[in-house]
């Protein structure tokens, strides 16, 4: 099953889940807030997206982190220290799919053609 992975009053989660939801795409949705960042997943999205895409450096998370904190973040190993501290600095939403890709962030385009090569 596929699984989406945010934050439930984020905007951006709020439309991609709708999207699934509207295209017939049965899905999980799990809570940063309430069910933590599982590490073993963390792992892997960092492996497939890499820390600079799952890194938000726009959102206001990292914009209250100290600056000796931001400056810190310079490879893998370094963000995900920070993701782990502080989830909402994940860019999101991050979908595990059924194939066993990631993506992250929404973009109803490219998720319009995954399902049509699916099918």
């Amino acid at each position: 099953m596929t699984t989406l992975y945010g934050i439930p009053n984020c905007d951006t989660v709020k439309k991609a889940r709708a999207w699934l939801s509207e295209h017939g795409v049965a899905h999980s949705f799990h809570d940063f807030k309430k069910q933590g960042v599982p590490e073993a997943a963390l792992d892997q999205w960092l492996a497939a997206a890499g820390w600079e895409t799952l890194v938000n450096r726009k959102g206001t998370t990292w914009r209250g982190l100290d600056e000796a904190t931001r400056s810190a973040v310079v490879d893998s190993a370094s963000a995900r220290a920070v993701l782990l501290q502080h989830p909402s600095l994940i860019k999101r939403p991050v979908v595990g799919w059924t194939d066993g890709s990631v993506t992250v962030g929404f973009d109803p385009g490219a998720w319009s053609d995954r399902l049509d090569r699916e099918r």
